[in-house]
């Protein structure tokens, strides 16, 4: 990848961002060329830790999606597959679950991993940082968990996240407080209100969910119908 597009970092290490700041910094040096998160199966161990659970709060994070049998709901940023089990099970056979991501091998992984788990409702896809490669009018609910302070021009990938929704559809954004011990650099943690604005600026009616997540806030923007 190009130093011009190092800005937007790689989705893979931004879904699953459970370290400290320093640590964190560390990997995402956002100043040159992001890591590569090519071994996926090291990752993996860190990204799926059932520690994650008490922080991240998975469950709660898709019940607030109020997913149906039958919809359509794409993950961005999915690395190694942390949600897409409730996922799958949410939409069930006759839904679909796209999992989206940046990075090569987190890709492979994803695809590996749904054949094991039987997640047969599921399509890994490798997307560019810039562009979430989702049709117009085909998605019912979007989730975007620890990646969107990575993105670079924001208010051009809200509008093409708002263009993929269906009418109806929502995007979930799931990232970290100011004051959060966890995820990234202070300087690049981003206000909900920041959020709101952006999605707003893209067409889309936007509220700061009721959650107990104690690290996070998840900003829902909805589409007219």
């Amino acid at each position: 990848m190009k130093k011009s597009v190092a800005l937007p970092l790689f989705f893979a290490a931004c879904q699953s961002a459970p370290m400290p700041n320093a640590e964190h910094h560390h990997h995402h040096d956002h100043g040159g060329m992001p890591h590569r998160f090519e071994n996926a199966e090291e990752w993996a161990k860190q990204f799926d830790d059932p520690s994650r659970d008490a922080w991240q709060k998975p469950d709660e994070v898709v019940t607030l999606l109020r997913l149906q049998p039958g919809m359509v709901v794409a993950d961005i940023g999915a690395g190694t597959g942390y949600f897409e089990g409730r996922l799958s099970k949410a939409v069930g056979d006759t839904g679909r679950v796209w999992a989206m991501d940046v990075e090569a091998d987190m890709v492979r992984y994803l695809g590996e991993r749904a054949q094991k788990e039987g997640w047969k409702n599921l399509e890994a896809k490798q997307v560019a940082p810039d562009d979430p490669g989702l049709a117009p009018n085909s998605v019912d609910r979007i989730l975007i968990v620890d990646t969107w302070h990575h993105l670079g021009d924001r208010d051009a990938y809200a509008q093409k996240l708002a263009a993929a929704l269906k009418p109806g559809g929502e995007i979930h954004v799931v990232d970290f407080n100011k004051d959060s011990p966890r995820g990234p650099p202070a300087e690049m943690k981003l206000a909900p209100e920041e959020l709101q604005a952006t999605l707003q600026k893209a067409g889309l009616q936007s509220e700061l969910a009721s959650e107990t997540l104690p690290d996070q806030y998840v900003v829902i923007a909805k589409k007219a119908g």
